[in-house]
């Protein structure tokens, strides 16, 4: 029977669909149809699959040749399917043997030459691949990706002629194995930073909850480099991590990441759309939002932004996910990043002095760019004051403070505290979670009732309080977050400054 089967990969947002490439050869005149909702980009296999037969020195079928790309129902795109093609004409023509198809999946484009070339979105086709217990075959610069998931086994190959020599078991490939973890160093040192202990000790909080924070202060003052430094005090990410974060990049067609072990740091400019940051497009493809997952968002300049785009940043920070959805399809992006926000107090960056020229309505107008619900859900709100000139003028000849390595480790051991406790980190917590995390007792409810009054607290920035604190008692080795431990959560809450 001139029919054969093969396996491949479609892509949905970050899945993976398994299509089944069926491929008949019938009497008639000489045709290739595609059919199964194919796309403009599939459609054109035809021509690369030809030609990538005939230079592979094989025969290409003078037949009827009908290739269906099953489910119907699932829109096809790009050229991934073409090897998983290629082997199904090979095979219903009888020029290489059927009976093992069914242990692999084929993902490659052909060149012209049958050279075997990458594709996008290979990661979630791989992890999809491994739970099927088949074999991947793909093109060898595709290999490092794809056996980031393990227990699958990848055959990377460069030509077509190998993957031939594979199923006839002339010459087997070998299975593809990356290098092992190794440990992420911090790329800039905290200490670098002049001055600025009480933003610095913010950012280990930060770093150990997983918490949202804000830098205000005056231009100059350390703002931005502050905020840079935050993904060095930040543990290293674990296999699951990693490979989450790498198959985002690899679904928004930027391959491979340089180091997969540290955690992404995004920076987009104040002029980015909604859409850049939460991702769309007609095949939707993930926004800055998810490409900061199990990392940090970093939104510098904030009321710059348009207050349309950060309001859409609302809803992705307190569920850790974003839909878009289309006419076609809904597709479903993570999104837990740790969002980082830096600003001036007012327009011209000097309120409260001498040099500040903004008048009442610049001021109201540059304040009205933050909505209240949008900081409500930033946990700490840090006032970053101006560097003494004597420091600037006499700096140490050694950094002051502790490195990032050792801050890094202690966030580490905090973080390992909390996921012994209640498997997850602090900021993730629910309602319920937090009051059992956080026992109150009568002289902190008198205190937190005060501070809500006196703050106008939300019931979220009470909780948020609450969880701030059990942050601050992880790195103190608490098992019971203190009183002095509510009092410096509250002293975040106020973006002015205020204490209690």
């Amino acid at each position: 029977m001139s029919l054969a089967i093969t396996k491949s990969r479609g892509k949905l947002g970050i899945d993976a669909p398994e299509i089944s490439v069926e491929v008949h050869l019938s009497n008639g005149l000489p045709a290739f149809n595609i059919v199964g909702l194919p796309e403009t980009s599939v459609k054109e296999s035809k021509d690369r699959v030809r030609s990538a037969i005939i230079n592979s020195h094989f025969e290409f079928p003078a037949r009827r040749i009908t290739v269906n790309l099953a489910p119907a129902d699932i829109p096809k795109e790009g050229s991934r399917f073409d090897l998983a093609i290629a082997i199904g004409i090979l095979a219903a023509s009888d020029q290489i043997p059927k009976r093992n198809l069914h242990k692999y999946e084929f993902i490659s484009e052909l060149a012209l030459s049958g050279d075997l070339r990458s594709v996008d979105s290979m990661l979630p086709s791989a992890q999809r691949c491994c739970d099927s217990g088949r074999e991947l075959v793909l093109a060898a610069s595709n290999a490092d990706e794809a056996a980031l998931v393990p227990t699958l086994s990848v055959l990377s190959a460069t030509h077509l002629l190998e993957v031939s020599a594979h199923l006839h078991a002339r010459q087997l490939i070998e299975p593809w194995v990356i290098s092992t973890k190794g440990k992420t160093y911090p790329a800039h040192e905290l200490r670098d930073v002049i001055g600025q202990h009480h933003a610095k000790r913010a950012l280990e909080i930060a770093a150990t909850g997983g918490h949202h924070i804000i830098l205000c202060g005056p231009p100059g003052t350390g703002k931005t480099m502050l905020a840079s430094r935050l993904g060095g005090i930040l543990p290293s990410m674990s296999n699951p991590e990693a490979i989450a974060v790498a198959a985002i990049h690899s679904v928004a067609g930027k391959g491979l990441r340089k180091d997969i072990w540290s955690r992404p740091f995004r920076a987009p400019h104040h002029t980015a759309s909604a859409m850049a940051l939460v991702g769309g497009g007609r095949t939707p493809k993930p926004g800055e939002i998810s490409l900061a997952h199990n990392g940090v968002l970093f939104l510098d300049e904030l009321p710059e932004f348009s207050r349309h785009v950060l309001e859409v940043l609302r809803e992705p920070l307190e569920s850790g996910h974003i839909m878009i959805s289309r006419i076609a399809a809904q597709t479903c992006f993570p999104a837990q990043f740790q969002l980082v926000a830096a600003m001036n107090p007012c327009p011209c960056g000097y309120l409260g002095t001498s040099k500040c020229c903004c008048s009442a309505g610049q001021l109201m107008h540059y304040k009205n760019k933050l909505s209240g619900p949008l900081m409500d859900r930033i946990d700490l709100q840090v006032h970053v004051s101006g560097i003494d000139c004597n420091d600037l003028l006499n700096p140490p000849t050694i950094p002051e403070g502790e490195t990032s390595e050792r801050i890094q480790t202690r966030v580490a051991v905090a973080r390992q505290h909390q996921i012994h406790r209640q498997g997850k980190i602090n900021t993730h917590l629910d309602s319920n979670q937090v009051q059992e995390v956080c026992p109150l007792t009568n002289e902190q409810k008198q205190f937190m009732q005060q501070a809500m009054e006196r703050f106008s607290l939300s019931t979220r920035g009470f909780y948020r309080t609450l969880k701030v604190a059990r942050s601050i008692a992880d790195l103190e080795g608490s098992e019971i977050p203190s009183t002095a431990n509510y009092h410096e959560a509250l002293s975040y809450r106020n973006i002015n400054g205020d204490q209690i």
